[in-house]
């Protein structure tokens, strides 16, 4: 193959590549549309309310706690503990690991296990760990109190969760009735 063979072909590749964009721009004038300034419905969505301050920042959703404790089993609760076990223990007078010792924890105030160093978020959270805490904490820990230290992923399962709140509402001197 020659240079002049060669010119044609980077010629061919040119021309097809400049009348693609030609014809792009031609089409853009041709078939203008104009977007509307104000679109013709608006959708609606009603977001969860996020209340902050300069320590804490959870999502407030609404959920019948009494129609998700009445899904969980204790039985499934404790299989489901056993990832938990790693960091927490669960018994009597058990020892803090990784993360506190979880006795007891059902209406304790957070961040109040002694001999425990707490994540800054969980010692100035100032709640108590009711069913919804446990909920919403077990459910993205990360994300339902900012700057804990717990790198658990969290339970998706409304079912697990419940499971598992059952479970450690059961491993206490005085569990608390159920809603």
């Amino acid at each position: 193959m020659d240079s002049f063979e060669i010119n044609k072909i980077v010629a061919a590749v040119l021309m097809v590549a400049l009348l693609v964009i030609g014809i792009g721009k031609l089409s853009s004038i041709v078939f203008h549309v104009e977007k509307p300034k104000t679109p013709g419905y608006v959708v609606e969505v009603e977001q969860p309310t996020t209340v902050s301050s300069a320590t804490e920042t959870t999502v407030e959703e609404k959920i019948d706690i009494a129609a998700l404790m009445s899904m969980g089993d204790v039985t499934v609760g404790e299989k489901i503990f056993k990832k938990c076990a790693a960091c927490h223990s669960i018994v009597k007078g058990g020892k803090n690991k990784i993360g506190p010792a979880l006795y007891n924890v059902v209406e304790r105030k957070v961040g109040e296990v002694a001999d425990y160093k707490y994540s800054k978020a969980l010692a100035a959270y100032n709640k108590n760990w009711t069913f919804e805490e446990l909920n919403g904490f077990l459910k993205k820990p990360a994300k339902y109190i900012k700057g804990t230290k717990m790198a658990y992923a969290g339970l998706r399962k409304e079912k697990d969760r419940a499971s598992v709140i059952k479970y450690l509402n059961q491993n206490s001197d005085n569990p608390v009735p159920l809603p």
